[in-house]
């Protein structure tokens, strides 16, 4: 059988705060959406907006590093691969995931929390070159 290629190479941006929580042999896994949007003039000549979303799962040291430092807004790259996953509910109905699980992530844009600013203080006797 021929060797196939599963990757996925993202840039987008965190839809809502990394949740982390343990397997019962206590493997870290963290899951987290992330946005993307593309841009295009239509035939009429209007402005379009396609925003397509992604469900993003890290395992291991990555999904510590994940929930440490990613915050929902966050621009950020994400490499991996897709895993569908399938199971049955209570009432024997099938339901299907479609998931990227995440090996490699860079924080891009600002990587300050949401709310932390840079200031001077006003007792701060620094000396500067202007």
């Amino acid at each position: 059988m021929p060797r196939g290629l599963n990757k996925v190479i993202l840039i987008g941006v965190v839809g809502r705060d990394p949740e982390m929580r343990f397997t019962p042999n206590g493997r870290p896994v963290t899951s987290f959406s992330v946005s993307t949007s593309r841009t295009w003039v239509s035939v009429d000549g209007g402005r379009r907006e396609e925003t397509e979303w992604f469900n993003i799962v890290a395992w291991g040291q990555l999904a510590e590093i994940c929930k440490q430092h990613l915050v929902k807004n966050q621009q950020v790259y994400l490499e991996g691969r897709l895993q569908t996953r399938g199971w049955e509910d209570e009432q024997g109905k099938k339901h299907f995931r479609t998931e990227v699980v995440a090996n490699e992530m860079i924080m891009l844009g600002d990587r300050r929390s949401q709310g932390e600013t840079d200031f001077i203080s006003e007792d701060d006797d620094s000396d500067y070159a202007f």
